[in-house]
């Protein structure tokens, strides 16, 4: 039986990814470049900075998975966590972007505090979130068609911050950037706080494990250890993000010391996004045709090859760069909704094989490996930075100049190689996501014991 959700349902949901996305995208296309020319931190201190932070921040995902599978509220397990953190994330959001006037140690240790709170409210917050999508429906199509609306809007708020935050922070600025980037932020994390608040609103928790299941963590976590779907999509998530926290950290260095105008950087952002959204259009369609595997590699393997036009294009191609970005962008759009609707089916899977269900402890673990990715590519960006010899707001070295390209084109693109490497191993098929789906909505009809299941 397909369990459709309504329009408003799916809008409603989608805009809290929109919500985290206006912080998630200027923390991946932003912070790096504010830390280093703005706030005052040298490549090397934002390098310690992501990765000591990142991993930590990732290691309280399972935790927040943890205990967001035993809550237990009138509103649901998940939902509730979307209300109780609207307002932190959007203080947190303002206060991540403010320079304070203190002295060199005291910023550093305002940027360590201020980032590890936001990342552990991120985490309190989107685990919950993401796991919802696994929740709202057990029908896989209608997940991947619920990860596109998330997607869409997610992107969207891309969009936004990648395409319109630079010319926001100058009219805000006027002249002060410190300044620019505080009211910008501020602006898009009020934004974040009501957007959480009607995603709150208008979802609904149908998929419920049995009620006679006995939850255990070490039980949970040996099942996620024993599901080869899991470990797959752990690996794949972590190289995904990887490659996205590289790219995303250096194109705007890109474009304001290689190409020599900074305002390209909205240019370039704005039409590859508006590509990428109509990949993400694309993508429910092609997966139903394709399958969620086939069209990831393929989207996987194509975004890599496109990431390396930077290497063979000059910096000051302003059209060649826009044109291949947008190919590249689109292409990866294809992956978006993919990734999160394939949460819920590795879920689904353990589900299916062990008659247990610990849909938070399966996201979580996941987007404990997109930290990790996100921290470990901002990490490898701040020290190649480093090794080629940036120097914040100065005439960059041809060495300098050489590092940020490599770094944009070849060093990212690897990451998304590896990522469509990895997904040949993924277990679940179109056909055996279609027979787990039926399976299990026969099981839940009163809860009955579940049958052994091969796979």
């Amino acid at each position: 039986m397909i369990e459709r959700l309504s329009f408003k349902e799916k809008l409603g949901y989608g805009l809290g990814d929109m919500a985290a996305n206006f912080i998630f995208q200027a923390l991946l296309a932003l912070q790096f470049f504010y830390y280093i020319d703005v706030f005052g931190l040298s490549p090397a201190q934002a390098a310690r900075l992501f990765l000591v932070v990142g991993i930590t921040a990732a290691v309280f995902n399972p935790v927040m998975g943890v205990i967001a599978d035993r809550t237990n509220t009138r509103w649901g397990k998940f939902r509730p966590w979307l209300l109780w953190t609207a307002l932190p994330f959007g203080i947190l959001g303002i206060l991540t972007f403010t320079t304070p006037n203190l002295s060199i140690t005291g910023k550093l240790a305002y940027a360590w505090i201020t980032y590890l709170l936001l990342r552990l409210t991120y985490a309190v917050n989107n685990v919950p979130y993401a796991t919802l999508n696994g929740v709202l429906t057990g029908d896989p199509d209608e997940r991947t068609s619920i990860a596109t609306y998330r997607q869409v809007l997610a992107n969207a708020a891309g969009f936004i911050v990648q395409s319109l935050a630079i010319p926001m922070v100058a009219f805000f600025g006027h002249g002060n950037s410190a300044r620019g980037f505080q009211w910008t932020m501020g602006l898009l994390s009020i934004l974040s706080t009501i957007f959480f608040l009607i995603a709150f609103a208008s979802s609904k928790e149908r998929i419920q494990p049995d009620p006679q299941q006995k939850t255990s963590l070490g039980r949970d976590l040996a099942d996620l250890f024993s599901n080869p779907a899991w470990i797959v999509l752990f690996l794949a998530t972590t190289f995904y993000f990887a490659a996205l926290a590289m790219r995303g950290s250096v194109m705007l260095p890109y474009f304001k010391y290689n190409a020599g105008n900074e305002f390209l950087f909205s240019w370039f952002n704005g039409f590859g996004l508006a590509a990428l959204i109509l990949g993400v259009f694309c993508s429910t369609a092609l997966s139903k045709r394709m399958g969620k595997r086939p069209l990831f590699i393929l989207s996987m393997a194509l975004t890599g090859v496109f990431n390396l036009a930077v290497l063979f294009l000059p910096a000051t191609a302003t059209a060649p760069i826009i044109v291949s970005e947008v190919l590249r962008q689109f292409c990866f759009g294809t992956s978006g909704p993919l990734l999160w609707a394939m949460m819920g089916d590795v879920a689904d899977y353990g589900e299916w094989k062990t008659g247990r269900r610990a849909t938070a402890t399966v996201t979580s673990a996941v987007v404990f490996a997109l930290w990790v990715g996100l921290a470990i590519g901002g990490a490898i960006a701040g020290w190649l930075f480093s090794y080629y010899g940036y120097v914040a707001n100065a005439v960059q070295t041809a060495r300098a100049l050489d590092g940020i390209r490599l770094t944009a084109g070849l060093w990212s693109g690897l990451f998304f190689f590896a990522t469509a490497a990895v997904l040949f191993f993924y277990p679940i098929s179109r056909g055996l996501n279609r027979s787990i789906s039926d399976d299990l909505a026969g099981r839940r009809k009163g809860f009955a014991p579940p049958a052994a299941a091969q796979p």
